[in-house]
């Protein structure tokens, strides 16, 4: 829970300092490929998460990743490395955009799917979560394998996990609990 309050905060500390350089859309950009780049790439999010690994070489390597950042972008990673919360940087990028998004009076909601969502598919998403929440709607479709089948579905703070994965573990938890 304190995590996802400090990425909450430097996700709004940063949108900030966008608006007042009127950069918010170029950073929203950043934030959308960074938040990207890290969910499809396990090695990446191994070193984020590393302890053993210095945060220069971490700085350095998001630099050379992420080289045609904005330079607010590159602040915010160089913040995170410097407070030793680099770790954070896909949960800020994701609530940079959250954010960014109500600011236009936009939602962003996230699937996550084990395969790419169809078009048809993603049509009626966006019906039911405009109904949901009443705001125009962007759709990003995560792919996640791990989650075997169904999808996870967040919108703002709102996550709905219908995914295969989830209910095997529930399954799990029932026949531990009842031996």
């Amino acid at each position: 829970m304190k995590e996802s309050r400090a990425a909450i905060r430097y996700a709004k500390a940063t949108l900030d300092f966008a608006i007042e350089k009127k950069a918010a859309e170029a950073v929203e950009k950043d934030m959308r490929e960074i938040a990207a780049v890290i969910t499809e790439n396990l090695e990446l999010q191994n070193l984020l998460e590393s302890p053993v690994i210095k945060g220069e070489v971490k700085k350095d390597s998001l630099y050379e990743i992420f080289d045609k950042s904005q330079e607010i972008t590159k602040g915010l990673i160089t913040t995170l490395v410097d407070n030793k919360r680099i770790a954070l940087l896909h949960d800020v990028a994701f609530k940079y955009v959250i954010l960014h998004e109500k600011l236009k009076g936009e939602d962003v909601a996230f699937v996550t799917t084990a395969a790419p969502l169809t078009k048809d598919l993603e049509k009626k998403i966006l019906v039911e979560v405009t109904k949901m929440t009443g705001n125009k709607i962007t759709l990003e479709n995560n792919i996640d394998e791990s989650i075997i089948g169904g999808f996870v579905l967040r919108v703002g703070d709102l996550q709905y996990d219908a995914s295969i994965a989830n209910k095997l573990n529930g399954l799990k938890k029932e026949f531990a609990n009842s031996l």
